[in-house]
């Protein structure tokens, strides 16, 4: 998926609606599309209103920042790259929001508590979605919901093997997504 034009996203919807995000270049970074965070927060009902919410692998902070917009109680963004760090960083003193730098995988094994919705949108190159999804149940608060980004090596059904359930998924040019819970 192309990168936006100027190193930027637009927050689709919420408080924030239309602010343009301004992230840095990184490699292997790939910011949600709007299309695709537009159905996501269909999915999941618009207002997130007392929800805690983790932005796993931050990157741009799209994700993360729309569910500051659209009325989340807590959002931690957690990124190691230090640039795209700083660029969150800059984005939450505006928006709001907990930027962490840290290793995703590493952070999760951490005492971090219990997270309504966490979103996961690793670098496909680093294959992490396994390791990422299985910390991340530990995570999970009750009727929590995970939200998944892949390249399409996963199917439902090896999902479902591994004790989730798809509520709903989607695909836009090479990245398929999805919304889970545990089964």
């Amino acid at each position: 998926m192309a990168q936006p034009a100027n190193n930027q996203v637009r927050i689709v919807g919420g408080s924030h609606r239309g602010r343009k995000l301004h992230f840095q270049a990184v490699p292997g970074l790939r910011p949600t599309p709007d299309r695709v965070r537009e159905t996501l927060f269909n999915w999941l009902g618009q207002r997130l209103h007392g929800l805690r919410c983790l932005d796993l692998f931050a990157g741009s902070g799209a994700l993360g920042f729309e569910a500051v917009s659209r009325g989340a109680a807590e959002v931690v963004l957690v990124e190691r790259d230090a640039k795209a760090c700083a660029a969150l960083e800059k984005n939450a003193a505006l928006l709001g929001g907990q930027v962490v730098r840290a290793d995703g995988l590493t952070y999760l094994k951490g005492n971090v508590g219990a997270f309504d919705v966490i979103f996961i949108d690793p670098p496909f190159a680093e294959g992490l979605w396994a390791k990422a999804l299985a910390l991340a149940a530990t995570r999970l608060a009750p009727e929590g919901k995970i939200y998944l980004e892949h390249d399409g090596s996963l199917t439902s059904a090896m999902l479902t093997e591994s004790g989730w359930q798809v509520l709903r998924e989607g695909r836009a040019g090479q990245s398929h997504f999805c919304l889970l819970e545990r089964a």
